[in-house]
């Protein structure tokens, strides 16, 4: 049996004519930037996420740029963000011209552990970025109480998190700000790139909108310093038909990490994802994370060998990216970070997988660990 990382083709041929006429509405109409799918989509998604503004962007990548350029983060500020994240978040703050401050995650979640991001404030932090990694929100309300307390801002990056809830509320407009991704492979993705900010404040929304068009509300007249963020309105089209879905297909990916908790429990040296007691996990990745890096890297080619595709979520952490190296980070410095890093690997997760593939690969860990 084979079994992909990410099945895309069974999820686009399950909405086909769906996607075909309402992207075929966008090229009979000559709208392609921005225009009314965008507009729509941008309502039924702030509705979901129980927030009252959502203005799309071109990226998740532009998202977190546009979340805190908007807020004023700017060259001389620093910003707390995971070590255990995907590099788009940090494009944020040096965009901005910000300093990136890394902080370990929690040993269970995840996800930035609040106890490192207090110790990592000084005088220059204006924000915390709280990701919800692999599709579990972080402790929102202890990093609120810490932003709080020292008069920092607190935003959301929200690219792995569809509908993900913390304590019965949607992600999104937990903070300041949010940022979505869309990049195809999400929970919920688009036919190319795309994302979005959301925020409960209408100026900083109405900023928002400035920012993705050249910094203006109106043709030729720029108030502000902006960028080209606009999303295209094909991808408004697919995203206003993936929505109608997103809540199937999220309790799949919760039915598939049943099945895999279920599957693998008892398993010596193997860690399962926890939920965290506050949060409903949207499984965008399904982590094991193992006793040591050899049985990590011989797993992974035995489930090849077997036809199954596995995925390492991050291989490098950031702070010992080449890029951060004059920020003066070694290994040693992120401890969790870095075992998780050296240890991870992520299963195959979709809507789309079936009971009878999550089996498979169960059955084949299991004959592996047998083998070992």
């Amino acid at each position: 049996m084979k079994v992909p990382f990410v099945d895309l083709k069974a999820q686009y041929l399950s909405i086909k004519d769906e996607v075909k006429a309402a992207i075929d509405d966008v090229l009979e109409n000559t709208s392609y930037i921005l225009g009314k799918y965008v507009g729509n989509f941008e309502k039924e998604f702030a509705k979901m996420h129980e927030v009252r503004n959502c203005v799309g962007v071109s990226s998740g990548t532009d998202g977190n740029h546009s979340v805190l350029w908007a807020l004023g983060v700017k060259h001389g500020d620093e910003v707390i963000i995971p070590a255990n994240t995907f590099i788009a978040t940090a494009w944020g703050v040096t965009l901005c011209g910000a300093k990136p401050v890394f902080a370990d995650c929690h040993p269970e979640s995840y996800n930035l552990d609040p106890e490192k991001v207090e110790a990592a404030i000084t005088p220059r932090t204006k924000a915390i970025v709280a990701v919800h990694l692999y599709g579990q929100p972080a402790d929102m309300d202890r990093l609120s109480e810490i932003a709080g307390r020292h008069g920092i801002l607190l935003v959301e990056d929200c690219a792995q998190a569809h509908i993900s809830e913390y304590k019965g509320r949607r992600v999104g407009g937990l903070s300041a700000a949010s940022s979505f991704s869309f990049y195809p492979g999400k929970n919920l993705g688009a036919f190319g790139e795309a994302g979005a900010v959301c925020t409960n404040d209408d100026e900083l929304a109405a900023k928002f909108r400035m920012i993705r068009d050249h910094g203006s509300h109106e043709k030729y007249n720029h108030l502000v310093l902006g960028h080209n963020y606009r999303m295209e309105n094909i991808q408004g089209a697919v995203l206003s038909v993936k929505l109608n879905h997103i809540g199937k297909w999220t309790e799949q990916r919760r039915k598939a990490a049943k099945l895999y908790n279920e599957g693998l429990k008892n398993l010596e040296h193997v860690t399962l994802p926890k939920e965290m007691e506050y949060s409903k996990h949207v499984y965008h990745l399904f982590i094991l994370k193992l006793k040591d890096t050899e049985t990590r890297n011989k797993l992974q080619a035995y489930l090849a060998g077997k036809d199954i595709s596995t995925g390492l979520h991050y291989p490098i952490p950031l702070h010992v990216q080449p890029c951060f190296s004059e920020l003066g980070y070694s290994r040693g410095n992120m401890p969790v970070t870095e075992n998780l890093s050296e240890c991870g690997i992520s299963l195959p997760m979709f809507p789309n997988i079936t009971e009878e593939q999550v089996g498979y690969v169960c059955d084949t860990i299991k004959s592996f660990f047998m083998k070992n």
